[in-house]
């Protein structure tokens, strides 16, 4: 399999979806809250130019767990 920038960001994608699910199935276990809290990003750049406006909201929940899944996600990527 030929390795590029996509299959990459594909794989650290589908970590972080896959370490946010973790984290929100042990959410309710005690003991794994050091896990499973998530800090929230959030950036949103508007602008009025007179011709164009825009206004974009992103938000990124990110977790303990979350960040594993991506580290887990880069170490695949790298043994293929």
């Amino acid at each position: 399999m030929k390795k590029n920038g996509w299959i990459l960001l594909l794989f650290v994608f589908l970590g972080m979806i896959a370490g946010a699910l973790a984290a929100n199935w042990l959410k309710s276990v005690p003991g794994m809250d050091f896990l499973t809290r998530t800090v929230k990003v959030h950036w949103s750049p508007s602008a009025d130019l007179l011709v164009l406006t825009y206004n974009i909201n992103i938000a990124l929940n990110v977790s303990l767990l979350s960040i594993v899944g991506i580290a887990l996600a880069i170490w695949i990527y790298r043994k293929m």
